[in-house]
């Protein structure tokens, strides 16, 4: 005997899948969140300015021997 089907339950989920698709695609386009990408970028900013502080100073008028 064929399945019974409810037409309004397939047609919501199909809904669903087609949106959860194009979120899927726009997460992939559009990358991350700009609270997230301003605190990965003052991070960076961070790391490299404490491993710029612990740098030797180079002197410009280098002597030569």
């Amino acid at each position: 005997m064929a399945e019974i089907v409810n037409l309004r339950r397939a047609r919501k989920s199909r809904a669903r899948d087609e949106k959860e698709a194009q979120a899927a695609t726009n997460r992939a386009r559009f990358g991350e969140a700009k609270p997230v990408r301003d605190l990965r970028q003052a991070r960076e900013q961070q790391r490299s300015e404490r491993l710029a502080a612990h740098l030797r100073k180079v002197k410009d008028d280098v002597e030569e021997r």
